[in-house]
């Protein structure tokens, strides 16, 4: 008779912000105190409570870029250190070539009107205001192509990485999480 896997799989969904994800662990630290729902409130710039080796997919969107660059590469290396052997980490973001293409493209007000008016930046006059706007809004801290970003996964350890589309994956788990249309370079590693 075949023995029953009852392992329950373990989710972490860091940087959650308002996007709780139900059967996932949803983590941020709250610092906007703005989220009313959360399974643990953690600065994720220190080490997760939780031990190695015993988490099977994590997720985050449009959080690393909000970290500084060895904060970014801590917490790489701490996703990496709690997750299992074959274990998934999908990193989705805004893309530094896309904000660069922004910069030279000549029709860039017309191209970005629907962004400006989602975030409220009817305001922007010029190239190099929406460039500065990139780099220094929203908490950014260091943004990611896709040769920096694989980069800093690989100098936290990982050694399978992966490109990715918009909703898209290999793994059930990982398919449709994105919820900003912004989330424009999209990774998995393995670990």
């Amino acid at each position: 008779m075949e023995q029953e896997n009852t392992e329950k799989t373990v989710k972490l969904h860091v940087g959650c912000g308002t996007q709780y994800k139900d059967g996932w662990i949803n983590i941020d630290n709250n610092s906007d105190n703005n989220i009313t729902k959360l399974d643990l409130n953690w600065d994720l710039r220190n080490p997760l409570p939780i031990k190695e080796d015993c988490v099977d997919f994590i997720y985050n969107e449009h959080f690393l870029e909000h970290l500084t660059v060895l904060e970014g590469l801590k917490a790489l290396a701490d996703f990496r250190r709690v997750l299992k052997p074959g274990g998934i980490l999908r990193v989705s973001m805004p893309d530094l070539a896309d904000i660069a293409a922004d910069y030279n493209n000549d029709n860039w007000k017309q191209d970005k009107a629907e962004f400006f008016q989602k975030f409220g930046l009817t305001f922007i006059q010029t190239k190099a205001e929406l460039m500065n706007i990139n780099f220094r809004c929203w908490g950014h801290q260091w943004l990611y192509d896709w040769e920096e970003l694989t980069r800093r996964l690989r100098e936290a350890g990982f050694t399978q990485i992966k490109q990715c589309k918009f909703k898209e994956s290999e793994h059930i788990e990982l398919v449709g999480l994105e919820t900003r249309d912004e989330s424009t370079l999209i990774a998995e590693a393995t670990k």
